[in-house]
C-alpha cells in the first residue's frame, strides 16, 4: 500500500495554487496534472490539488504547518502566503486560496513543553499574528 496523501479541493484555483506552493519551497515538484487536478510534492509530501467547484470550501479545520528554524524564514513564508490572502492570530493564516497555514518557529514545541516556561511562551504568541522567535524564548 502506498502512503496516504492531502486531497485539498479548490473552487476553480488548484493548478494555480498548486504552482504557487511548489515555487515557495525547496525540494518540491509539480507532478502532472489537467484541467481537474494537480499532484505535486511540498520537500517530499505529496499532495493533490481538485478544482471540485463550489459545493465546497476549505477550512482552518486543516492547515498545514510550516516549521522554521530561523526568524528569516519564518519572514519569508508569512509575507508569501498571507499576500492576497488574511493574516490571523498566534502564526496561523489564509492563503490567497483559502488554505490555512501554520507558521511557526520548530522550538515552539520544546518551549510550550517546558512546565516553567508553557505559560509565558502561551501568554506571548497569544499577542503575536507573525510570531517573533526572540520574544518567544525571552518569555
Amino acid at each position: 500500500m502506498k502512503a496516504p496523501y492531502t486531497c485539498l479541493w479548490y473552487e476553480n484555483q488548484a493548478l494555480d495554487a498548486a504552482e504557487f506552493y511548489c515555487s515557495l519551497f525547496e525540494h518540491s515538484k509539480n507532478l502532472g496534472g489537467n484541467g481537474f487536478m494537480a499532484l505535486f510534492e511540498l520537500n517530499g509530501q505529496k499532495y493533490m490539488a481538485m478544482n471540485g467547484g463550489p459545493s465546497y470550501q476549505l477550512s482552518p479545520a486543516v492547515s498545514l504547518v510550516v516549521e522554521c528554524e530561523t526568524q528569516k524564514e519564518i519572514d519569508h513564508y508569512w509575507e508569501k502566503l498571507s499576500e492576497g490572502g488574511e493574516e490571523g492570530r498566534c502564526g496561523w493564516l489564509v492563503d490567497r486560496f483559502g488554505l490555512s497555514w501554520q507558521v511557526i518557529p520548530s522550538v515552539l514545541g520544546q518551549l510550550m513543553s517546558d512546565p516553567d516556561r508553557a505559560a509565558g511562551v502561551q501568554a506571548a504568541f497569544m499577542k503575536m499574528k507573525k510570531l517573533d522567535i526572540e520574544t518567544l524564548l525571552n518569555s
